[in-house]
């Protein structure tokens, strides 16, 4: 009898285990299949701090209220070289930004109010959960693909001019 009793248990186990594994891998594919489009609202410049020379031109999306701050660029697959992401805070402080979901690369730069850059976190790896936090206060968050910064020569310093839709 205890045996038997035992049997059903393990049964019973193996198949509650089952149906976890199968619902974590539902949400998982669910998950992959989120498409996100890019949507320009924007025109960002960055320059260089001694010349004001432009350095590059972006089209930008625009990260500004809390849901589309806390999404950001979540899910994407691709960002094109000459898009970025710009996240507009109502203050200056400091940040913290992580990969969750996020597929692609990204260097992240800190921007203050005065538009200068006073951070940039490179090559921000994949669905990583660790903190990247600026190294001054940023009111603007610039958001590219990784290893762009250092490829246009982007140092702390720099500024950035931007014109939205």
């Amino acid at each position: 009898m205890r045996s038997s009793s035992f049997i059903k248990t393990l049964i019973l186990l193996i198949v509650l285990g089952t149906l976890a594994s199968c619902k974590e891998e539902q949400q998982r594919t669910k998950t992959d299949k989120v498409v996100v489009s890019f949507k320009k609202e924007g025109t960002l410049h960055l320059k260089k701090a001694e010349t004001a020379e432009v350095i590059k031109t972006l089209t930008i999306e625009v990260a500004d209220d809390d849901y589309s701050i806390q999404t950001g660029l979540m899910y994407r697959t691709s960002l094109e070289t000459n898009q970025g992401m710009l996240f507009i805070f109502p203050d200056e402080q400091m940040r913290n930004f992580y990969m969750k979901n996020t597929k692609i690369p990204l260097d992240i730069i800190y921007i203050n109010k005065a538009n200068r850059i006073v951070s940039i976190q490179k090559q921000a790896q994949p669905m990583d959960l660790t903190s990247l936090p600026s190294e001054a206060p940023a009111t603007y968050v610039l958001e590219i693909n990784g290893g762009l910064s250092d490829t246009w020569g982007i140092q702390i310093g720099d500024r950035i001019d931007f014109d939205l839709l």
